[in-house]
């Protein structure tokens, strides 16, 4: 990339983040007009919400609340688009679609970037799952870059130092040593890029190269998490020198970053495969950070065999349907593609036709109480279920050995009985699958990620979300980039009250569950066949990702709202707990004194839901077939996120 186009980016992600207008990415104007899509009217970049709290319990959000873009409007494209979490990585994954690359292609130059503009959220030191559409072929993968435990764990790692020392990791299980497992995604997408990439590897990691090298402006979603995070930032000397001042004083929004330590790393994974971050130098340094005792942090017991024995896996995609259409997701170690399709599939046993959003607007209008109660009712009895029996399945198979005992349309209308169409259940018991000696424990918080949505000019298509686990992961920064810790996915307890094994217990090896549900709609015939690719859709936001994409799937499934108001609508809905939550940083809820003049929580209140309205963290984005080829897509108004693509 040459300075002049370098300086550009920076310019037209000014523009987007301020004005929210998406005018293209490139300096002439030929570039912009294939490379920027055509908004249906300007978004309104708004301040943060009244009341809303600038600090975040990560029990029940995994990031920083950061305001709303009021008005927000579809974009439209002609025959390729591309959604991510910030407009400098939408942007650099545009122009790969534009020069003829693939949806594969274009995920592993915006995850790239991302890693460097959003590294609270994502990175290579982390892990992904990718569902992949092909068109030629019409068939759907699933691809697994989840960490792994090392070899040398134990069920009580991340209870305690050691059987003789029963002490808790140091400073805490998070941003101790033994939160790290093994990076998956740059082994996945290498093995998605094999089979599905056009342009050449070491190609699609020069826009990050070239911005670490030349810097980027933080933006104030980075400046505020790393606020947030400042202490705990202090504790690691490379994450200390990158995100904070000399004074120790937590970097501002607008200063130029530059990372010449993650270009050089970037240039090896780009020059030698990512052979060259899971042996050699890299992996050596990743095992030193990991291990690390400075500050007085417990250190990993992660080796180098680890890493070089890491293998990115492809799973059997689950396909479901609902309604009149085909859901496929990501199955297990994730429950985001199970849960969601149970939660659809119980929801289909009731008509949502007529519960519509009241005074639908850009914003996606007001929810109707009844639908926000049956959908949380549902999503408490898939929760149940996930809680339960969801894990690595190459360790704890799923009740009758496959991934559809948990969606069956039978099961699930049995399931849809125990709604109370007037009154919440509060707490959801497990469904009877059969014997399994299997316990359910405390569910461990998860947190933070990132989401990317693209199709290309092809027809194909990919749904990717994205994670180092908590904003900054383990806080531990190594070669330019952070290592997660993914590990807290897993229950911190192998056994539950009774004595019996926990599904998502630790093991040597093993994956964490993940509430990750990247996700691909497709239309269907009369006789239950696939049609065409109708919908891409994700997003980040720990367990409540579920939540996340249920609502969005029935705003456009259900209700005919069109991507950008169906991620921008009010976020509502329920793990399996009393609490249901109602997102008060959408202009449609008050969320003055906790919600209590609000008609809809006090209706819901009235049904029984604890009702919490704090901020939603949602990362959404959207890309909905438009016509034969044309696309049109959302992002989500609660980040800093854009949609390009061709004009019209």
């Amino acid at each position: 990339m040459t300075p002049r186009r370098r300086t550009w980016i920076g310019a037209a992600a000014a523009a987007i983040l301020t004005v929210g207008l998406l005018t293209g990415c490139a300096a002439d104007e030929t570039a912009a007009a294939d490379c920027a899509g055509t908004p249906n009217g300007t978004p309104v970049t708004a301040a943060p919400v009244p009341g809303a709290t600038t600090t975040t319990n990560l029990s029940t959000n995994p990031e920083i609340a950061s305001g709303y873009r009021t008005g927000m409007t579809a974009v439209r494209t002609a025959t390729y688009a591309v959604s991510t979490a910030n407009p400098l990585a939408t942007e650099a994954a545009c122009r790969v679609l534009r020069a003829g690359g693939t949806a594969t292609d274009a995920l592993v130059t915006a995850q790239a970037v991302l890693g460097l503009v959003e590294p609270q959220a994502s990175g290579i030191g982390g892990g992904a799952f990718l569902v992949h559409y092909r068109a030629d072929t019409r068939t759907v993968e699933a691809y697994d870059g989840r960490e792994t435990a090392p070899a040398t764990a134990t069920e009580n790692y991340l209870r305690w130092v050691s059987d003789t020392d029963r002490t808790e990791p140091a400073p805490n299980t998070r941003a101790s040593g033994r939160s790290i497992g093994v990076p998956g995604v740059l082994r996945m997408l290498e093995l998605a890029h094999r089979e599905h990439g056009k342009t050449a590897w070491n190609e699609l990691f020069d826009p990050a190269i070239s911005l670490a090298d030349s810097g980027f402006e933080i933006s104030p979603r980075l400046a505020g998490q790393i606020a947030e995070s400042t202490t705990d930032l202090a504790t690691d000397a490379g994450a200390r020198g990158y995100f904070l001042e000399a004074d120790g004083s937590p970097k501002q929004a607008g200063t130029l970053l530059t990372n010449p330590a993650l270009a050089k790393t970037l240039g090896a994974i780009a020059t030698d495969g990512a052979e060259a971050f899971y042996t050699g130098a890299i992996a050596q340094d990743i095992v030193e950070a990991a291990g690390s005792t400075a500050g007085g942090r417990t250190p990993s017991l992660l080796s180098t065999s680890d890493l070089a024995n890491y293998e990115a896996e492809k799973r059997t995609a689950l396909c479901t349907g609902y309604r009149k259409f085909e859901l496929c997701g990501m199955p297990a170690p994730s429950s985001g593609g199970s849960t969601v399709a149970a939660t659809l599939g119980i929801l289909a046993n009731f008509d949502l036709s007529a519960l519509g959003p009241q005074d639908v607007d850009a914003d996606g209008g007001r929810p109707d109480a009844q639908a926000v109660h049956l959908i949380s009712e549902a999503e408490r009895l898939a929760y149940a279920d996930r809680n339960k029996y969801v894990a690595d399945p190459d360790f704890v198979p799923l009740p009758g050995n496959s991934a559809l005992s948990l969606v069956h349309p039978q099961y699930l209308k049995q399931r849809s009985t125990l709604i109370d169409p007037d009154r919440s259940m509060g707490t959801a018991a497990p469904g009877d699958l059969g014997p399994v000696p299997l316990g359910v424990g405390p569910q461990p918080p998860e947190h933070g990620t990132s989401h990317i949505s693209v199709v290309d000019e092809y027809g194909n298509a990919a749904a990717m979300t994205t994670t180092i686990e908590s904003a900054f992961g383990s806080f531990h920064f190594v070669d330019g980039f952070l290592l997660n810790n993914e590990l807290t996915d897993f229950a911190a307890d192998p056994l539950d009250p009774d004595g019996i094994p926990v599904a998502n217990r630790l093991q040597p090896g093993k994956r964490p569950r993940s509430s990750m549900a990247p996700t691909l709609v497709f239309d269907r015939d009369d006789a239950g066949n696939r049609g065409e690719l109708a919908l891409v859709t994700g997003s980040p936001g720990g367990a409540v990702i579920i939540q996340f994409v249920v609502k969005t799937l029935v705003n456009i499934l259900d209700w005919g709202l069109d991507p950008q108001q169906a991620v921008s609508g009010v976020s509502f809905g329920a793990g399996n707990t009393p609490v249901t939550g109602v997102g008060g940083e959408h202009p449609a809820i008050d969320a003055a004194d906790n919600g209590d003049d609000d008609p809809l929580v006090q209706r819901l209140r009235a049904m029984g839901h604890q009702v919490s309205v704090a901020p939603q963290t949602s990362g959404l984005s959207a890309l909905q077939r438009d016509g034969t080829d044309g696309w049109t897509g959302g992002a989500d108004p609660r980040r800093e996120g854009a949609v390009l693509g061709d004009s019209r």
